[in-house]
């Protein structure tokens, strides 16, 4: 059974960093798409950032392009979220997502419906 969970979550100030974490067992993610979504209070959830996990492409939505890094550790079947220059609006709750397709391109999902597995979601809150 596949399992996904955050870690690195908290209560950070604006202009602040902090590095989400995603611990994958229960499969091999070596050729597989993981990404990061987040909701926030009465919003709906939205794709912040993926990584086609064969080829090591990245795509990062607009919102939080330039400040968000995602990245893998193949060896560890762990990926990262490495959020700097925070603002109030990153505020939510960040979800690790894994895929079950195979992509030989460089693509990288970005919807929902292209993820199967779902970590519990981690906090972040920024604020002053």
């Amino acid at each position: 059974q596949v399992q996904l969970v955050e870690s690195g979550g908290g209560l950070v100030q604006p202009g602040g960093s902090l590095r989400l974490s995603c611990a994958a067992s229960g499969r091999t993610f070596s050729s597989y798409g993981m990404g990061w979504f987040r909701q926030a209070p009465g919003k709906e959830r939205e794709f912040v950032a993926g990584v086609n996990w064969s080829v090591g492409s990245t795509y990062a939505a607009d919102s939080v392009k330039g400040r968000f890094t995602i990245s893998r550790d193949n060896a560890k079947n762990t990926v990262y979220l490495q959020m700097s220059s925070l603002k109030p609006e990153d505020t939510a709750v960040y979800y690790c997502a894994a895929g079950s397709r195979i992509y030989f391109s460089s693509y990288v999902p970005r919807y929902e419906y292209e993820y199967a597995y779902w970590g519990q979601g981690t906090q972040v809150t920024v604020s002053s």
